[in-house]
Formats: C-alpha cells, sequence, structure tokens
C-alpha cells in the first residue's frame, strides 16, 4: 500500500457552523494573534461570545491562537503566553491556575499515517489545575496532564503526564517530582 491523499475525506469531521467559522477567523485574526491588542478583559469577552467557556483572572498574551473557541474551557487565573497555538480541533479543557509558557502548543489533531487515506484524528487535550506547559513545548491530542505536572520546555506529550510530575524530552519522560514549597 501507498499513501493516497486522493482519498482523503474528513466530512465525518464537524467544526461548527460556517458562519460561527468566518465571524472566528477575522476576530482571532485582529484581537488574538495581533501583537497590538494587549486587553485581557476584551478577549476573555470574545472567547466567551464565541462560546467559550472562560473563568475569571485570565491572561492572554498577544499573538495567540486559537482555532475554535467553542470547543475551548478555561478554568480560573490561567496565563496563556505569547504566541499559544491552540489547536483545538476537539475540546481543549484548561483547570485553573494553568499555564501555558510562550510558543506552547495543544495539537488535538493529527492524521493516521498507517491509513492510505491519511484519514484526520482529533482527541481532546486536558490540563488539570496547576499545570505548567514550558516555552515551545507540545501537547498532543488525547493527553492528559494531571494535577501539577509540568512539561519542560521544547518537551513533547504523547501520553498522560502523572500529578506532580516533571516531565522532558521527545516524547516526554518523566525527570522528577514536583514540589512545591
Amino acid at each position: 500500500m501507498t499513501t493516497d491523499l486522493s482519498t482523503y475525506n474528513n466530512a465525518w469531521y464537524d467544526p461548527g457552523s460556517w458562519l460561527k467559522r468566518v465571524c472566528w477567523y477575522p476576530v482571532n485574526e485582529i484581537i488574538f494573534k495581533s501583537a497590538w491588542f494587549p486587553f485581557y478583559g476584551l478577549k476573555r469577552s470574545f472567547l466567551r461570545l464565541f462560546g467559550a467557556r472562560v473563568g475569571k483572572g485570565v491572561f492572554i498574551k498577544p499573538g495567540v491562537n486559537i482555532k475554535y473557541p467553542w470547543f475551548l474551557i478555561i478554568g480560573d487565573h490561567v496565563w496563556i503566553g505569547e504566541k499559544v497555538w491552540i489547536d483545538n480541533l476537539a475540546k481543549v479543557t484548561i483547570g485553573n491556575h494553568v499555564c501555558l509558557s510562550q510558543g506552547a502548543i495543544l495539537l488535538c489533531g493529527n492524521h493516521n499515517f498507517s491509513t492510505p487515506s491519511f484519514e484526520l484524528m482529533a482527541e481532546p487535550i486536558s490540563l488539570e489545575d496547576g499545570v505548567w506547559i514550558g516555552a515551545g513545548a507540545v501537547v498532543c491530542g488525547g493527553v492528559s496532564c494531571r494535577s501539577h505536572s509540568v512539561l519542560s520546555v521544547s518537551s513533547v506529550a504523547t501520553g498522560t503526564l502523572l500529578p506532580y510530575s516533571i516531565y522532558q524530552g521527545n516524547p516526554a519522560q518523566k525527570v522528577k517530582d514536583r514540589m512545591i514549597r
């Protein structure tokens, strides 16, 4: 067998109404991805307007890219750093007191490389309370980062991160326990 992209079909995938998506794209470009729009409260309001559930005290820095806010839940006192990409083709749940450092990627979508048609796969991501995703780190679809786990700079999470544990590398491996004093 060989890959045959002419057979690719993701008709099963429903990202929401075309009208909602068409309205969201310019808001995302102008309000969220722009380096010239630092107003956190207005960003939270826009996310809620488009169906996201957003807690209090959420800071969203400039340059953030959010695919579909209607698949997004953000808890209280969350920090989302510069150039974070939330590619949420599926539900992304972010708990309370979570930090997404600059350039982090939450990547719900992937492709099945073992099929000729390279089928789309979309799986949810869950970041529980107190999680820290380091700068440039990637969290893949289907991953759950348990309470207060840490994914170090430029690491790639492909499986569950245990609570109060620090992970590093590609694929990320546990390197030590997280102690909060």
